[in-house]
């Protein structure tokens, strides 16, 4: 089963990174992806193989962002892979059957098209404006979520839809109501003063109960 709240890391450094990390398992979240795009090679190792740690300890997923000869080399659960980066189907021949990939999409045809090559979720944003991702793709807004999910259910088009970018507290509930799986947050919970108490909210309103 994939978890309803993913977080994607934030930081400048290993340092920051790792931090913020450690913050979001600390305090309730079990689902972290690697986002570190201004680094070298050398300091992305370190901060996956010391974050491969921390999950395991917390038994959290640990998915790579974009990067699948990291994942592969830290024996990561799994990749995400943006619109331009490595073919889904060449990411699961070098990665196998048993890991799960993620990738982005923006349109009802980058779905498709990800389903096709046998993706086992898909990353769909950005909601609303982020400053956490460069070359933001257009913003598709609640409407925008709900004419794709109504298309993928009148299809009868089964695959676990994430929301992303920008996304409050408050906007949820809303995003839920489309058919949406779930949402991956960055921001929100790495400048969060109450992390857990946001987490445990955010998990009252994906999951419809309380996660303990």
């Amino acid at each position: 089963m994939l978890n309803r709240l993913q977080y994607i890391s934030q930081g400048n450094t290993v340092e920051e990174q790792l931090y913020n990390i450690h913050q979001a398992l600390d305090h309730g979240c079990d689902w972290i992806q690697i986002r570190f795009k201004t680094t070298v090679e050398k300091d992305l190792l370190t901060l996956a193989e010391a974050t491969k740690t921390l999950c395991q300890e917390y038994l959290a997923t640990l998915i790579i962002n974009d990067n699948v000869r990291l994942a592969k080399e830290i024996d990561a659960d799994g990749i995400h892979l943006g619109l331009t980066d490595m073919a889904i189907p060449e990411a699961r021949t070098i990665l196998g059957d048993a890991k799960i990939i993620g990738g982005t999409a923006n349109t009802y045809e980058n779905i498709l098209s990800h389903v096709a090559n046998g993706c086992d979720y898909v990353g769909l944003g950005p909601f609303r404006f982020t400053t956490t991702k460069d070359k933001l793709s257009p913003i598709l807004g609640l409407e925008g979520y709900q004419k794709i999910l109504d298309q993928l259910q009148q299809e009868q088009i089964k695959i676990p839809v994430f929301a992303i970018g920008g996304i409050q507290l408050e906007d949820v509930e809303s995003i839920i109501k489309t058919g949406i799986h779930g949402i991956a947050v960055s921001g929100l919970l790495t400048n969060s003063d109450s992390k857990t108490k946001l987490i445990t909210q955010l998990n009252e309103k994906l999951y419809g109960y309380v996660i303990v």
